[in-house]
């Protein structure tokens, strides 16, 4: 596996490799490495003849009081896990090369240009955490310049993360195929993120009602009821026995527009939950 820190290094590289007829598959982390970004890493490296992950904790995507300090960042551990699913190539910049200005100045907002999509970045994270979807967006856009992919996978536990990505492919005109992969969760349901390894144990235990109040409204819709706002009264219910979690949000969507729905009738839907466990903030989605 090779280590590439610099822009156009990458974009060299994949240059090539496209001229030699290669497909790219591109898998965008912010490292500390869990099975699943490891399941993203398979559909890569299965769907192409060349995979490239990057490893880039993003200060344009961390607010004034979140934990960009105290982010994990276990490189080794990371390249290694990669080089064991078969990386072919790792984009591992600094944020003076991603952006030309120190990581303290990025997590100010100092760039000039960025991407936002509108509509879809302005509710739900877009409301919680302000600039968190632009900041997503634009390095995104950044690393799609740099790498070159045909196809880019990204898991659909960030599903509101997911769709702006998608909508800025569509409308920038990115030649890039974008591959959503199902969450991976625990035995007992909870979502993987890396965020995870804050969770005390007793966080943890509490944190696995997340997935079982998701479950409730999925299997309450499929059981027909239809009202959204019945199906928030029955996964509330189920949050509410255990007193570290803090609702955030928690709505039923149209899963293309992101817009509240008061009922299902019959598009693509998803249920939506940020909740805070203890300190650390979890999100998680299932669709109806």
């Amino acid at each position: 596996m090779e280590i590439i820190q610099t822009p156009q290094e990458m974009q060299q590289l994949s240059s090539r490799w496209k001229c030699e007829g290669h497909s790219i598959g591109f898998v965008p982390t912010m490292g500390a490495l869990h099975a699943g970004h490891l399941a993203l890493g398979r559909r890569a490296r299965e769907e192409n003849s060349r995979f490239v992950a990057s490893l880039f904790v993003n200060p344009l995507q961390f607010g004034v009081n979140e934990d960009l300090s105290k982010y994990p960042r276990p490189f080794e551990e990371d390249c290694q896990m990669l080089r064991d699913a078969g990386c072919d190539a790792l984009f591992a910049p600094s944020a003076e090369t991603m952006y030309g200005i120190s990581t303290h100045e990025a997590s100010l907002h100092v760039p000039h240009t960025y991407v936002e999509v509108a509509m879809l970045g302005e509710v739900w994270e877009g409301v919680v955490r302000p600039g968190h979807l632009r900041g997503v967006a634009t390095v995104v856009a950044k690393l799609f310049n740099i790498v070159l992919p045909q196809r880019a996978y990204f898991g659909e536990k960030d599903f509101q993360q997911l769709r702006v990505i998608e909508q800025m492919v569509q409308d920038l005109n990115f030649p890039i195929t974008i591959v959503p992969v199902e969450t991976v969760r625990e035995a007992d349901g909870l979502a993987l993120s890396s965020r995870n390894a804050y969770l005390s144990a007793e966080e943890r235990a509490a944190a696995q009602v997340l997935s079982r109040a998701l479950c409730e409204g999925v299997a309450r819709a499929r059981a027909g009821e239809s009202d959204a706002a019945q199906l928030g009264v029955h996964m509330q219910q189920i949050l509410d026995a255990k007193p570290q979690i803090y609702v955030q949000y928690l709505t039923v969507v149209d899963a293309n527009t992101l817009d509240s729905l008061a009922h299902l009738d019959g598009r693509p839907a998803r249920i939506l939950i940020a909740a805070r466990v203890g300190q650390t903030r979890l999100i998680d989605n299932m669709p109806l």
